[in-house]
């Protein structure tokens, strides 16, 4: 999250988190994605980024989702917490969502919504300013809130999928303490993604591809993955790459174990900055069926691309 106190001034895409595990955090960045795993699904990502610098950015994200099993699972629920620290400044955000799920042409289209909480704060008491009575610096904490609104859709076929969401469409201005110099306007973002699962004659393997697109109109990053996945009789893994242009690369590692899904990446910036001084993303999920109303077996079958 890029901030400069004493101006007014927009914030660039790089406002909200990115993952190299964005394919496994859906309703992160597109709330039509809530409920369309027909289960419950808790998702959790913890990211250290810029190993050895001061101050380095850290995120964690949790999230959630489920279908309204006793209306119909059409419906969809959601909620989540991001907390995003980046030097003196913290980012909070929670959100809860809904989304409606309809049978179309052999597939499912989703669309969503969500409201959000942002909740902002700098602590002054790390600076060090030669004007320390300057007020376009302050020499305490200081915090703020807004309130947000998102929207998005989403189709998925049997071995690929597509989504189109905004985020901060109200583009919400942020105040930091008393003093009107030291606000931000968080900008309306814009994502694409998709993803697609490539056969192989091995029925336990296949090779899961995944793209996310950001913008703010003004700058945008963007990330394509390709995994290589198992999924066998004892147990699901996966191995893969990632990169994103102009930005890093990455590898990928993972899988289920005992109904646990774990993940981890390590990203390597190619602008500059050491292969040392990569980031580490680990991610840890669980799914499970808490269907109380349904009589008998009732097998589910996931529409997400994991």
């Amino acid at each position: 999250m890029a901030v400069m106190l004493g101006v007014t001034c927009r914030l660039t895409a790089q406002y909200d988190p990115a993952f190299n595990h964005y394919w496994a955090l859906q309703t992160l960045y597109n709330p039509a994605a809530a409920g369309l795993l027909e289960q419950v699904n808790v998702q959790g990502a913890y990211a250290l980024q810029m190993m050895g610098y001061t101050h380095a950015p850290q995120t964690m994200v949790v999230t959630a989702d489920l279908p309204l099993w006793m209306i119909s699972r059409a419906h969809g629920v959601g909620a989540g917490f991001v907390n995003d620290k980046l030097g003196l400044f913290e980012h909070k955000k929670f959100y809860i969502e809904y989304a409606y799920h309809q049978k179309l042409w052999g597939g499912r289209l989703s669309a969503g919504v969500r409201g959000a909480l942002l909740a902002e704060s700098f602590d002054g008491t790390g600076l060090d300013v030669i004007d320390s009575g300057d007020p376009a610096f302050p020499s305490s904490e200081v915090n703020g809130t807004a309130f947000d609104f998102e929207a998005g859709l989403r189709y998925d076929g049997r071995d690929w999928y597509a989504g189109l969401s905004a985020l901060h469409v109200l583009q919400p201005t942020v105040k930091l303490g008393d003093s009107k110099s030291n606000e931000f306007v968080v900008p309306r973002t814009y994502y694409l993604t998709g993803g697609y699962n490539i056969r192989l004659k091995n029925p336990l393997l296949k090779v899961q591809t995944s793209a996310i697109l950001r913008s703010d109109l003004t700058a945008w990053r963007g990330d394509v993955t390709a995994r290589l996945a198992y999924d066998g009789p004892k147990g699901k893994m996966y191995l893969g790459v990632g990169y994103s242009p102009t930005v890093s690369a990455s590898v990928l590692i993972g899988g289920n174990f005992h109904g646990v899904q774990l993940g981890y990446a390590y990203e390597i910036y190619t602008s500059g900055v050491g292969a040392l001084q990569g980031s580490h993303e680990m991610t840890i999920g669980y799914t499970t069926d808490l269907d109380l109303f349904k009589k008998g077996k009732n097998r589910h079958q996931s529409v997400r691309i994991l």
